[in-house]
């Protein structure tokens, strides 16, 4: 632990706050099953009036709902025999009007090789629609390519599988989360539709449609369409329930002596399934590739997986070195800018550096 330098990790993250890239960040770095560091810098709020980030900010943790909600349910059930990776997905959703010759099968969904497009076109324009509409309009939804033939991320894909989650659970997508993960996970401030006091939350994006700033309600659109609950975004949480899910993962499965998924399916989702393409996903995870832009960076072994967030959070995994690197910002507080594609690749590179 005496090699790091948190001092020079945090200037970073400053540099990046003053150059007006981001308002405000927490970073939580943990190694050898030691925290290194867990900070928060900047603001949580700058518009109307600023407001300091803290370590226990409520983050909108958009696109980490994948990996942190739903790929955790779908690996629970297929530890129970309740799902099975080949599973096509018309046995639990006929009225899905797939006209494919080959199914869609719960891997494609996991891996983006489905190929259901990644958005509902013209979706802010579509902010009058009930949840049964926009499920309606998904169930509608044609491939625009094989499955299993090309990975393009698709948001719709993951809607579709927190759909087949509540139909193989019966219950409430948040509600068995809350009993199955987190609870036992001691997440107690993780879940959909927050209800925390409004200094709590980082601020993320101005909405027309709501002539305000968005602060616990999600920032994506489809998943306020879906009343805030979806397999794909609205989930909230903070760094501290991040990182007992980041151990949890890191331990196979197991928190506190308990396990929670078995070691056979933490090990399987971070395998290659896709290796015809350039881009290497796992089941859920998007994996190291040294021949395609890395968000892990460039130090980071090929056994490193992790996910990214659309309001600026991610996850990294590096089992090689064994550690663990959370950043939660909400970048999209000032706009939907693109600093956080460089940022992250030369933040994990500084403190990959020093891991060694």
């Amino acid at each position: 632990m005496s090699n790091w330098d948190v001092a020079q990790i945090s200037n970073f993250i400053e540099q990046e706050i003053a150059a007006g890239h981001l308002p405000g960040a927490v970073l939580y770095i943990a190694h050898r099953g030691a925290e290194i560091m867990k900070q928060a810098y900047g603001s949580r709020v700058s518009y109307p009036e600023a407001a300091p980030m803290s370590v226990d900010t409520v983050f909108d943790l958009a696109s980490l709902t994948k990996v942190v909600a739903t790929l955790p349910a779908v690996l629970q059930l297929i530890d129970q025999g309740k799902l099975s990776l080949a599973d096509p997905i018309g046995i639990f959703l006929p009225q899905f009007r797939c006209l494919q010759e080959e199914p869609i099968r719960i891997v494609h969904l996991l891996t983006h090789s489905s190929g259901l497009r990644a958005d509902i076109p013209g979706i802010k324009t579509k902010m009058h629609l009930s949840r049964d509409e926009l499920v309606d309009l998904i169930l509608d939804e044609q491939p625009l390519h094989p499955p299993g033939t090309k990975v393009a991320y698709s948001d719709i894909g993951m809607i579709v599988l927190y759909l087949i989650i509540e139909i193989v659970t019966g219950e409430a997508f948040a509600t068995y989360l809350k009993r199955e993960l987190y609870e036992p996970l001691e997440m107690s401030e993780t879940g959909f539709c927050p209800n925390f006091e409004p200094s709590r939350y980082a601020v993320t994006e101005f909405s027309e449609h709501h002539q305000a700033y968005k602060a616990g309600l999600v920032h994506d659109e489809k998943a306020e369409l879906m009343q805030g609950v979806s397999g794909h975004a609205g989930l909230f949480s903070t760094v501290h329930d991040l990182a007992n899910f980041a151990e949890m993962i890191r331990q196979k499965g197991v928190f506190k002596g308990r396990r929670l998924i078995s070691s056979a399916a933490i090990e399987l989702s971070s395998r290659n399934f896709t290796p015809y393409t350039q881009e290497f996903r796992g089941l859920g995870w998007l994996l190291r590739n040294p021949n395609s832009f890395q968000f892990s960076g460039d130090y980071a072994s090929e056994g490193a997986f992790g996910h990214t967030g659309f309001t600026g959070t991610s996850l990294l995994f590096e089992p090689e070195g064994d550690l663990q690197v959370i950043l939660l910002t909400n970048r999209v507080h000032f706009g939907r800018t693109d600093h956080i594609l460089q940022m992250r690749p030369r933040l994990h590179n500084l403190i990959l550096a020093q891991s060694n």
